[in-house]
């Protein structure tokens, strides 16, 4: 067992995560005080996306929100990462996770295979600080504090936070992902938000998790309560937006990355807006 403690990741308090970026829009984002930006899907394991993006930066981390154990081989994945770091050291934090049964016809008893993957990047010598696990459930919560730097959740309201920090203890890195809609049209950001969120009410993982934090079956079933919807996707004035995002700072979260749903093109001016109320120190 590999013992990461007193050695998280420093990645400011907030990121912007986004499922894809120019190497320009990194370096805007970088002048407006994010500390990251955490790139999603599922990329394949040479990750040849990064340097480009840490190149036109100074500061940026980058980290993968997530590499899929199922499509991106360990040893492929371990021969990227040492590969970066040695270019950029310390800037690219690896988020790896098991992704959902319903997308992998390979897809069987995803603890165990998440276990022998961390494994193989030991081998490999990926070091357990430099990587994260995407975890909703208490079992791949404690392991991701276990083996890696700590846990990356997603569609979690900060009550979630809260009780990941109790699994996770004090020395466990925590960044949950929180979707924004940049309206105070509640009608609007809710539509909006359901859209986001239609795939994953079909994903066992995420209905589990919402089950867990008290959700019913009617609420988790498409196309979700606004309830559901207004706990895990925040919306309203840029300033309410923040109060929202910075509950999870308060519940335990030592970073937060924040997925804007918008258009690629307005993606920078929707986080400029978001920086100051957020307080950042922009540049």
């Amino acid at each position: 067992m590999t013992d990461v403690a007193d050695k998280k990741p420093n990645l400011g308090r907030f990121g912007s995560f986004t499922l894809g970026l120019t190497p320009q829009q990194a370096k805007e984002i970088e002048a407006l005080g994010y500390g990251a930006v955490w790139v999603g899907g599922s990329p394949p394991a040479e990750l040849a996306w990064v340097e480009p993006i840490l190149a036109a930066t100074t500061t940026l981390q980058v980290a993968t929100g997530i590499v899929n154990i199922w499509t991106a081989p360990a040893k492929q994945v371990a021969e990227s990462f040492h590969r970066i770091d040695q270019a950029y050291p310390g800037r690219f934090l690896l988020g790896i996770g098991v992704g959902h049964p319903e997308a992998h016809s390979e897809y069987r008893k995803p603890y165990d295979a998440l276990v022998e993957y961390l494994d193989r990047l030991d081998e490999h010598g990926v070091p357990a600080n430099r990587r994260v696990v995407a975890a909703l459930g208490p079992r791949v919560l404690k392991l991701s504090a276990q083996r890696s730097a700590g846990a990356h959740p997603y569609l979690s309201p900060p009550e979630h936070t809260a009780q990941a920090r109790e699994l996770l203890g004090p020395s466990a890195f925590l960044a949950p992902g929180h979707q924004v809609v940049l309206t105070s049209d509640t009608e609007k950001a809710r539509k909006v938000g359901r859209k986001a969120l239609d795939i994953y009410f079909d994903l066992v993982n995420y209905r589990s998790n919402w089950k867990r934090l008290g959700f019913s079956d009617e609420e988790i079933t498409r196309p979700g309560s606004d309830r559901l919807v207004d706990s895990v996707i925040a919306y309203g004035t840029p300033e309410q937006i923040a109060a929202r995002l910075k509950e999870h700072l308060d519940a335990g979260a030592d970073h937060v990355p924040v997925l804007v749903l918008t258009k690629d093109e307005n993606l920078v001016p929707a986080l400029a807006e978001l920086a100051g109320p957020l307080g950042l120190n922009q540049s």
